[in-house]
C-alpha cells in the first residue's frame, strides 16, 4: 500500500516518468520517509515502555558489584533497551564510572548504546530482513564486549580525567511507575524522539534517495565492491567523521546497498557513523585522557573493521 501510494504522488499526481533519476530518487524518498516513520513510531513506544524500567539509577545498581564479564555483558544488552545517540551516553558514562562500575563495563555500554538499539534492529529488519538485522545487533553485542573487555585488562584508569572519580552523583530512589504513567512516558517519550531526530531521518532518506537516483550502479560496486579488498577500512575510515544515529544512517545504509556496495562494508560503515563520531570525540575528551581516548577509538575501529570483512565473506 505505501509502495502504490508513492507511486502514485510520484508518477500519476507529479507526472514524472518511472526509470528517471528524478522520478526514482523522489520515489524512493517518499516511500521510505513514510515506511521509516511508521516503523519508528511504533517500536520506539514499545521499548519506551521497556525502558521505563531501566532509569539511569537501576541501570547503575545492576552492573555495580558483578564480575567483569558478567558485567561487560549486561552492559552491552543494557545497551539495547537505554537507546542514547553516542553523545548523550557520555554522562551516563560518568555515572557509571562514579558509582564504582569497572571502567571495562563502562565502555561495553558506551559502544552499545548508539551502535546497537531499537532502532537499528527494527529499521534493519523492515529493510533488509531479520538474519541481516539479528546478525548486525549479534556482532554489535560482541564489538561492544570485546572492545569493553579489552579495555579493562589494560588497565588504563589513571588516564580518566581526575575530576571524574571526585564527582559525587547522587543514588535517588526507584520508584516504580503505574502502567498508566508508563504509557504517558512511551507516549511524551515517543513524540521527544520523533522531534529529535526527524531531521537526521530526512536527510538520511534524501541521501539515499539522490544515490539512488543519480550515483551509477557501477561506480559504487567498482569502488566499494567485494573485489576491493581496501574498501571496508575505508568504509570505516569515511563514517568516523560523520555524526549521526541509526535512524539517520540506515536510508543511506539502503541506498548503498542497492547501488552494489557489499553488505560487510556498508554495515561496518554504518557502525563507524554510530559508535564513532569527531563530536562524540570532542566530548569524551574532556572525560578521558588522549591514551584512554585514543585506545578506545582504535580497538571499536579495528573491531569493526573485522566485522566487516565477517560480513562479506559470509553474506
Amino acid at each position: 500500500m505505501l509502495k502504490q501510494a508513492a507511486d502514485y504522488l510520484t508518477f500519476d499526481l507529479m507526472g514524472l516518468t518511472p526509470g528517471t533519476r528524478l522520478g526514482e530518487a523522489l520515489n524512493f524518498f517518499l516511500y521510505d520517509t513514510t515506511k521509516i516513520f511508521l516503523l519508528l513510531t511504533t517500536i520506539i513506544f514499545v521499548v519506551a515502555i521497556i525502558r521505563s524500567s531501566f532509569p539511569p539509577e537501576r541501570t547503575k545498581r545492576i552492573l555495580s558489584h558483578k564480575r567483569e564479564y558478567i558485567g561487560n555483558i549486561l552492559a552491552a544488552l543494557l545497551g539495547i533497551v537505554t537507546p542514547f545517540c553516542s553523545c548523550s551516553a557520555v554522562p551516563l558514562f560518568i555515572g557509571f564510572v562514579e558509582s564504582g562500575v569497572p571502567l571495562g563495563v563502562t565502555f561495553s555500554f558506551l559502544v552499545s548504546s548508539p551502535m546497537v538499539n531499537e532502532v537499528a534492529l527494527i529499521m534493519l529488519w523492515g529493510l533488509f530482513g531479520w538474519k541481516i538485522a539479528l546478525i548486525y545487533i549479534g556482532t554489535g553485542l560482541l564489538v561492544a564486549i570485546i572492545a569493553g573487555i579489552i579495555i579493562g585488562k589494560l588497565k588504563m584508569e589513571k588516564h580518566v580525567q581526575d575530576y571524574v572519580w571526585k564527582m559525587q552523583v547522587g543514588n535517588a530512589d526507584i520508584r516504580v511507575m503505574t502502567f498508566r504513567e508508563k504509557i504517558d512516558y512511551a507516549r511524551d517519550y515517543t513524540l521527544d524522539l520523533l522531534k529529535k531526530i526527524w531531521p537526521y531521518v530526512v536527510v538520511g532518506i534524501g541521501i539515499g534517495g539522490f544515490i539512488h537516483g543519480y550515483v551509477p550502479q557501477d561506480f559504487l560496486a567498482t569502488w566499494a565492491g567485494r573485489d576491493n579488498p581496501f574498501a571496508v577500512p575505508l568504509a570505516v575510515a569515511l563514517g568516523v567523521p560523520l555524526y549521526s544515529n541509526a535512524a539517520g544512517v540506515i536510508p543511506i545504509v539502503q541506498a548503498l546497498t542497492a547501488k552494489g556496495m557489499a553488505m560487510g562494508t556498508v554495515l561496518a560503515f554504518m557502525m563507524a557513523v554510530t559508535a564513532l563520531s569527531l563530536p562524540e570525540a570532542i566530548i569524551l575528551s574532556n572525560v578521558l585522557k588522549k591514551p584512554l581516548l585514543g585506545t578506545f577509538f582504535g580497538i571499536v575501529a579495528l573491531a569493526i573493521v573485522c566485522i566487516g570483512y565477517l560480513f562479506n565473506a559470509i553474506l
